[in-house]
């Protein structure tokens, strides 16, 4: 087993998000990207939050690419 050096549990999840979106698995691809959100802004919210925070360019990449195969999906 490879052992990642992560610090948190969104970095993990946005691993098996990218390697999803390698084999073009949209069924999980849809799932981790729900997880990553729940990971990435559990804690935070309450009636007058407003996100603040901008993605990492990995985040992006993978969004980017998600969106893709959804397009590609409905063709």
């Amino acid at each position: 087993m490879v052992e990642n050096n992560f610090e948190r549990l969104s970095d993990e999840i946005l691993s098996a998000l990218t390697l999803s979106l390698e084999q073009k698995d949209l069924a999980v691809a849809e799932l981790l990207s729900r997880a990553l959100e729940m990971a990435m802004t559990r804690g935070a919210g309450g009636k007058d939050f407003v996100e603040r925070r901008s993605f990492s360019q990995g985040v992006e990449k993978a969004l980017n690419a998600l969106d893709a195969l959804r397009k590609v999906a409905r063709s």
